[in-house]
């Protein structure tokens, strides 16, 4: 349960295999790779990124800034409208019930929602539409004046160091400190923002956060999988 307070405080939340129990990312590759519209060696890139990312051989940063420049020359109206459809009909229904459950609880003690993910801007939006969210510090793109991708990050690339970047950012703007803030991830490469709030959860740690997460005394949650039935989330 969350504590009762006498003053705003903001909760952070991470996205894939946090709130959601899948990983948008790696569903969004075999997606596209399905549909046409990327090549198999496109996926297998994406792939073998991911899995030397896993492995701690790689910076996810520098496969995001890869990934960032394949959009080159891309409308971005395309991207977002694939991206509404792949959220309604792959994503919408993973949200974990104990995500849920900490949502409405941090919601009713006063708290802001902030969702922190490496997620693009397209996505993020629509979550946090859906779970009511008071702001989104994502990953987002440049796009030119005739809506086509140039291939550059819009701002800070948001991972890692970055989403401690943002993260910091947000809370100096809210008046508030970051010792009166709470953050939820999955992911190891989250360290930089646990690190510096005051209430870092572990959820479905990691093998590497979860290691870090009982060595610092940090607590470790499980909040479960959806189940068949789609969430009533427009109820939240």
């Amino acid at each position: 349960m969350i504590e009762k307070r006498g003053r705003m405080a903001i909760a952070f939340f991470d996205l894939d295999k946090t709130l959601l129990a899948v990983n948008s990312g790696s569903l969004w590759v075999r997606r596209e790779l399905a549909l046409g519209h990327i090549t198999r060696m496109q996926a297998l890139w994406a792939s073998m990124w991911l899995a030397r990312y896993h492995m701690g051989f790689v910076s996810m940063r520098d496969a995001l800034l890869q990934a960032i420049s394949h959009l080159q020359g891309t409308g971005e109206q395309h991207v977002r409208e694939r991206t509404v459809r792949f959220y309604e009909e792959l994503v919408r229904s993973q949200f974990r019930p104990g995500a849920l459950r900490a949502l409405e609880e941090h919601r009713s003690a006063g708290d802001k929602l902030v969702l922190l993910t490496s997620s693009s801007g397209y996505m993020s939006e629509l979550v946090a539409r859906d779970l009511g969210l008071d702001a989104v510090l994502c990953n987002r793109f440049e796009v030119d004046a005739a809506g086509i991708y140039t291939g550059r990050p819009l701002g800070e690339v948001c991972f890692g160091e970055g989403k401690r970047f943002y993260a910091q950012s947000y809370a100096a703007q809210a008046g508030v400190p970051l010792s009166a803030c709470a953050f939820y991830t999955d992911s190891y490469s989250d360290l930089p923002v646990m690190e510096v709030v005051g209430r870092p959860v572990a959820v479905h740690p990691d093998r590497r956060l979860r290691r870090e997460a009982l060595r610092r005394g940090w607590p470790v949650v499980d909040w479960g999988a959806p189940g068949a039935v789609a969430l009533g989330l427009s109820s939240q």
